[in-house]
């Protein structure tokens, strides 16, 4: 059909693709676009030739346009006409796994879409989500003829595939990362993408086992998780089961076969706590719609698993959900289930007063019915079921500007800034997947500022990750925290309900170690910001050091060396110039020994004694070579310690204790990182070191030790007491102090002290 075609509704235009042989499917279709136009270009999973007519589903365009004509005026509904008219023509001649026409399913996409009562904008987009992939249309045909918002949904949502990729992995992580920064900018671009994976797991029987384990494994690493970061816990669930039922097929049939048999088994108690319900509520004078639910059957799989229990073990698989007018009486109604069965206790959540990431609301409270079976009640008002039901697609205000965003939007409009300040900081495609599925993971802490403000944080988050949802510079200049009124440390893990407190210094600066135990990706992707960009000047210094240092071991004075001679030399090394490859020495990524012997060879041209047989003085240091030079933390050395120097890849010269355990383990496995350094005679800078006191606990004793260490003129970063059952205290010190005499200094009058049976240097 051309362009000026009256629109072909209804099953038309699919009666007359059914009735094609698969030779003249293809002609159509090139005569519809014109003589000059090319096929159709085939895909996986799509394929030119027609099967038999009865064989075939027919999609009806009249169900889709029912569920639009409920909620969008006639004009709206000729656009998506109009839509539909050109995603019919582009994927004429094609055909699913399946058999069935292609077209079925943009246009059981779109129904999903207005299900969920987007947009026209968005219903046309799932209409022409796959034109830009599979037919000759381009974007600014799509610009052109529907405006620009439906062009950059559709964009969007089309995956990149005319790049030349090292890896398919790579590729999918940045098709991923295109729909997902086009999603930052536009909700609706996930949304419709959520329908497009939707749709396609539920007819996903037609393809190769191996395919459909991967792409289930797909879903339930990125698409599933972002349905409940956005609140569709509906389509949430439908991914779960349905990934579980093509990565596990056999088990899912087992499970659900079972649940078929125990939705038997226990329909007599269920009624019977159906009716003590129904009795309860009225007398409370509560007016409430009653709905029974059941777990997901990946739900029973994950709980099995987790806990090691068979099926029968599993006793909240049925429940029922309460939904009332208001939030007074959800509360109202918790009081009247408690008081027609007994509660199990430990089982009741409020997320009523603090909502889930997404704004999930609810109260969940677990009962015991007739026999002991505990059931599930979910109570909750109807906007909270809509929420619930449809996520942020309940609170549709594209086009109400004036109106103001609900609790459920701010949300979501902040996480999908956190991915744009993630993609600002991260150069690579598959790391910045990577810190997006960070921030998937549903469990969740809620910590509260010392205002009193709630802020969730995944669990196993720390005070740095809570320091960086407060603000960047926070985080970067983060020493330490007060967690209900105590010091932590801030590797500390934070709890339900803990008030925190960042304690900064200016002077601060990220460390490279907070990467080893930092959970959220917005804490991960500014620690690797600021070491990458912040700190360049002090790799490009480190670097010059380091290249000077083991130039002078082959006797090559590079001030000495012709400067084009030089430069030639340098950019035979592969870099632009002498500063690059400074950086990338002092950041770990080149050995500087291999570099003098390349460039010593290359300005000398023959190779000379000196070359061959290199003797390497240690290397000074000074200790404030600020981020380019850092102190383990595994061992802490102070100047006056034996230390030894490892050049770790983007992390710059990490220095050891020359005993610590981890520098031993892993010299053997790497030993050309590993250079020799000495401390220089210079003070004035301070050095973490640890130290444990074994005390008789006592009241005031930790006040005499904090006293003592004051007045020696160490410095208290960080303080840690417990208690064994002999009533012994063990406190743990992080000071800072000059060099190893001064700690030793400390020691001494801390032994002094007579609570203290002993004290000693942690490393």
């Amino acid at each position: 059909m051309s362009v000026s075609d009256p629109p072909v509704t209804g099953d038309s235009a699919l009666e007359q693709r059914t009735a094609a042989n698969s030779e003249s499917a293809p002609a159509r279709a090139r005569s519809r676009r014109g003589a000059s136009s090319s096929a159709p270009a085939k895909r996986p999973g799509r394929t030119t030739s027609p099967v038999k007519r009865e064989e075939l589903k027919v999609a009806s365009l009249a169900a889709l346009m029912g569920v639009v004509a409920t909620y969008l005026p006639e004009t709206e509904q000729a656009r998506i006409r109009d839509a539909y008219r050109l995603s019919d023509e582009a994927h004429l001649g094609q055909f699913r796994s399946s058999g069935e026409p292609y077209i079925c399913h943009p246009i059981a996409v779109a129904e999903i879409c207005a299900g969920w009562k987007l947009d026209t904008e968005s219903i046309m987009a799932a209409l022409l989500h796959d034109t830009l992939e599979d037919s000759g249309v381009h974007k600014g045909d799509l610009v052109a003829r529907f405006g620009s918002d439906v062009g950059e949904l559709v964009d969007g949502l089309s995956k990149i595939e005319r790049i030349a990729f090292s890896s398919r992995e790579l590729q999918q992580a940045e098709s991923f990362r295109k729909m997902l920064l086009a999603m930052a900018r536009d909700v609706r671009v996930i949304l419709i993408k959520l329908a497009d994976r939707l749709h396609n797991m539920q007819t996903l029987e037609a393809v190769s086992p191996e395919r459909r384990r991967r792409i289930a494994t797909e879903t339930l690493d990125i698409y599933a998780p972002i349905a409940s970061r956005l609140g569709l816990y509906k389509v949430y669930n439908d991914l779960l089961d349905l990934s579980f039922k093509h990565q596990h097929p056999t088990r899912y049939r087992v499970l659900y076969k079972a649940l078929q048999a125990a939705r038997g088994n226990r329909r007599e108690v269920l009624a019977r706590i159906l009716d003590g319900v129904q009795r309860a509520l009225p007398e409370a004078g509560i007016k409430a719609e009653i709905i029974s639910r059941e777990k997901s059957i990946y739900g029973i799989h994950r709980k099995m698993k987790e806990k090691g229990l068979s099926f029968s073990q599993v006793l909240d698989i049925f429940g029922f959900r309460v939904v009332v007018d208001t939030v007074a009486q959800c509360y109202l109604a918790l009081g009247a289930l408690h008081g027609a069965f007994k509660p199990v206790p430990g089982r009741f959540k409020d997320y009523i007063a603090i909502p889930k990431l997404n704004n999930y609301q609810s109260l969940h409270t677990t009962l015991a019915g007739p026999f002991g079976t505990p059931v599930e009640f979910q109570i909750r008002t109807r906007e909270m079921q809509r929420v619930a039901e449809s996520g942020v697609a309940a609170h549709w205000l594209y086009k109400a500007e004036d109106e103001s965003f609900s609790d459920l939007q701010k949300l979501t409009h902040a996480w999908l800034q956190s991915l744009l300040d993630i993609q600002s900081n991260t150069g690579d495609a598959l790391e910045f997947i990577e810190h997006v599925k960070v921030d998937l993971f549903p469990d969740a802490v809620y910590v509260f500022t010392p205002r009193g403000e709630i802020r969730a944080l995944p669990r196993g988050a720390t005070i740095v990750d809570y320091a960086y949802t407060v603000h960047t510079d926070i985080g970067n200049q983060a020493v330490g925290a007060n967690i209900n009124n105590a010091e932590a440390a801030l590797r500390t893990e934070l709890q339900n309900g803990d008030v925190v407190e960042v304690l900064t210094d200016p002077e601060s600066k990220p460390n490279p170690a907070w990467l080893n135990f930092v959970r959220t990706a917005k804490a991960r992707s500014e620690i690797r910001h600021y070491l990458r960009t912040m700190e360049y000047g002090d790799s490009v210094k480190l670097g010059r050091r380091l290249l000077e240092h083991a130039l002078g071991a082959v006797q090559v004075d590079i001030s000495q060396v012709d400067p084009g001679k030089l430069d030639q030399a340098v950019r035979d090394a592969g870099v632009k110039n002498l500063e690059e490859l400074h950086a990338d020495i002092g950041v770990g990524k080149r050995l500087a020994q291999v570099e003098a012997r390349a460039l010593a060879l290359r300005i000398a041209g023959k190779p000379t004694p000196a070359m061959l047989i290199p003797q390497l003085a240690p290397m000074m240091i000074r200790g404030n070579e600020s981020g380019a030079v850092s102190y383990a933390p595994c061992c802490n050395p102070v100047p006056g310690d034996p230390i030894i120097g490892h050049l770790r890849g983007a992390h710059g010269l990490i220095v050891h204790w020359w005993r610590c355990k981890t520098a031993q383990r892993n010299r053997d496995k790497d030993p050309d990182r590993w250079i020799e350094v000495q401390w220089a005679n210079e003070e004035g800078t301070l050095f973490r070191s640890e130290i444990e006191v074994v005390v008789h606990s006592e009241r005031g004793v930790l006040g005499k030790v904090a006293a003592e260490i004051s007045a020696g003129e160490g410095n208290i970063v960080n303080v840690s007491m417990e208690e064994d059952a002999s009533e012994n205290g063990y406190m743990r010190f992080a000071v800072q102090v000059r060099d190893r005499v001064h700690l030793a200094q400390l020691l001494r009058r801390l032994r002094g002290i007579p609570e203290v049976s002993r004290v000693a240097r942690r490393h």
